[in-house]
């Protein structure tokens, strides 16, 4: 039987749902307090579930308080103001919220009377440290056991510039964003997509398009153990200015997390896709050809299978209802026939963080897979 250092997933990831309780025509400092994390989070990824709501995502390293939060679904810059609410801290077992100052749209964003909210929740390090592995020096937050870093520099407008991770292993999943001031897509790294032609492929988070090949992402070079290269796009690169990026980075953990490819087959009965452990959340992409979503799910938002709730991390759109994707004791099966997840003859990446593993723990004790 294989063997896992991750006995306890949600140690390293968790996932929040929770009720907004703020008013919107309430005037402005008013917060709500958002637990049940059961760790200080260094990475939250925040958004509304049953309102078309914007992506928000913070992070410990880049720091919350001036409402520092990046969206998903736009190219656009960092955001640091608290228009439409925001979230103003992160705290030891979650997150705080707070109104806006549009009088019109208060707390929409984190906090609106009635609406349900969803955040996903990654341990780093809890702390930073200078890497100097690459030839750019960057402050990381890495988590080596989870497979974790956030990786945060200052760009030289340089083709080819290096970038430690702080991972020890060669990431499975990298996004990264331009903070600005010049708006910059999402530019993705993912070990599923092929990799053998002499330009890598890439995809952009923010929006729906299939794979691009090309080098100016990464520099026709697959990332390493130590770092990754970046290429000749100011999305990558800046300019002179000494613009600001961030990148967050994954690498599989056996039973705790899974990054891969997979082929649709167009039925009902969904190809299994092994992952070593039942999925808690689950993202997927089509990346072959035409224009298809980064579809989400996760067993919070829906807590029995078949999971029928799905969020899109390119678009604002609340949860969407449909019969989409068993969690099964050891990897998913998508029960659709569509293409966002399970079209005939396409190649769908995906990444996936667990519920409980499906292996034992490295002391060779068998970990129970815990139904729900």
């Amino acid at each position: 039987m294989a063997y896992s250092a991750i006995t306890k997933p949600s140690d390293y990831f968790n996932i929040v749902q929770y009720t907004g309780d703020l008013q919107d025509s309430d005037g402005t400092g008013h917060t709500q307090s958002i637990t049940g994390v059961g760790f200080q989070p260094d990475f939250v990824w925040h958004k509304g579930a049953s309102g078309a709501r914007t992506h928000m995502l913070v992070d410990r390293v880049r720091g919350v308080s001036s409402y520092n939060f990046l969206v998903t679904n736009s190219n656009a810059i960092e955001t640091t103001a608290n228009t439409n609410g925001a979230i103003s801290s992160i705290d030891s077992d979650g997150i705080t919220v707070q109104n806006g100052n549009d009088s019109s749209s208060k707390s929409n964003n984190a906090g609106k009377n009635g609406e349900t909210y969803v955040t996903w929740n990654w341990l780093g390090a809890g702390s930073t440290s200078s890497n100097s592995s690459g030839n750019i020096t960057t402050t990381v937050s890495a988590n080596t056991t989870a497979g974790f870093s956030i990786v945060s520099w200052t760009g030289n407008a340089v083709t080819g510039s290096t970038h430690g991770h702080g991972l020890g292993v060669k990431p499975d999943w990298i996004v990264l964003k331009n903070r600005g001031p010049d708006v910059a897509s999402w530019p993705v790294y993912h070990s599923g997509i092929d990799g053998t032609s002499s330009a890598r492929k890439y995809l952009s988070l923010n929006n729906a398009d299939g794979s691009t090949t090309s080098s100016s992402r990464w520099d026709n070079e697959e990332p390493g153990s130590t770092y990754f290269k970046t290429g000749s796009s100011g999305d990558v690169k800046g300019d002179s200015s000494g613009e600001t990026f961030i990148a967050y980075c994954w690498a599989s953990k056996k039973g705790f997390s899974k990054f891969g490819q997979y082929a649709g087959n167009g039925n009902a009965d969904g190809t299994f896709v092994y992952t070593g452990f039942k999925p808690a959340w689950l993202m997927v992409k089509k990346i072959n050809s035409g224009s298809d979503e980064w579809n989400m799910f996760d067993n919070v938002r829906d807590v029995d299978n078949v999971i029928e709730q799905r969020l899109v991390a390119n678009v604002t759109a609340a949860n969407a209802s449909g019969t989409y994707v068993d969690f099964l004791s050891s990897g998913f099966k998508f029960r659709t026939t569509n293409n966002l997840g399970n079209g005939s003859g396409n190649t769908y990446i995906y990444m996936c963080f667990a519920e409980n593993p499906f292996v034992a723990n490295d002391s060779g004790t068998a970990v129970p897979v815990v139904a729900r």
